[in-house]
């Protein structure tokens, strides 16, 4: 996904570029000079597609678009091209951003993706008859997601306990959360150690739908 995206930001760049440079210069109706214009038609085409990823990679109410939004007027005395060239410099910022992993939002929407793809798996697994199997990749994924919040929260990374017990003194989530955790830990160590007999095939189930609730609470 990250790699369609960085592709249409470099597309949308091009369209941009190939906007600005067919300019050409008409009669100001106003003043009897001349300006560089542009086709409004042709800018709004642009438009709807930039502020699209941007909101989509950015977040509906970044700043990128706050700003985008603010930009996206035509003074009475500018040109089209200088309305477009303010967008363009938002539009550049955004796609450097992205560039650079600062965006949180196309990142988490990756991370969700891939860890939903996961848990489809653990529950296919688990339909055909492989329960340890199915509780290991449900546990990879809750410690993973432990992982980044410990990081959003500025904690040291430890085992999964150690993890859950910093989180909930923090407020990460409260102590029923906690609570739960420590027993899809329980789960997941045991998957990890090879002994089936300390959980049930049910436990898993409910192991794949805790963690997949878990997900849609800290991936936003």
């Amino acid at each position: 996904m990250t790699v369609l995206i960085g592709k249409r930001f470099t597309e949308l760049e091009n369209q941009l570029e190939v906007l600005l440079n067919n300019a050409t210069l008409k009669r100001n109706d106003y003043d009897g000079t001349s300006e560089l214009y542009i086709s409004p038609d042709l800018i709004l085409n642009w438009n709807v597609k930039a502020k699209s990823l941007m909101a989509r990679v950015c977040g509906a109410n970044s700043t990128h678009l706050k700003m985008y939004a603010d930009a996206d007027v035509q003074g009475m005395y500018e040109s089209y091209v200088d309305r477009l060239n303010r967008l363009k410099a938002i539009f550049l910022a955004a796609k450097e951003d992205f560039e650079g992993g600062h965006l949180n939002t196309i990142r988490n929407l990756v991370q969700a993706e891939v860890f939903t793809s996961e848990l489809e798996q653990a529950e296919e697994l688990l339909k055909a008859g492989y329960a340890t199997a199915a509780a290991v990749i449900a546990g990879v994924v809750l410690e993973t997601t432990l992982r980044d919040l410990c990081s959003v929260h500025d904690l040291e990374h430890g085992s999964l306990n150690k993890m859950n017990d910093d989180l909930a003194k923090v407020g990460a989530y409260n102590a029923t959360q906690k609570k739960r955790i420590t027993a899809l830990a329980a789960i997941r160590n045991s998957a990890a150690h090879g002994k089936p007999e300390e959980f049930t095939a049910a436990e898993v189930k409910g192991m794949i739908d805790d963690v997949e609730r878990l997900l849609t609470t800290t991936l936003q």
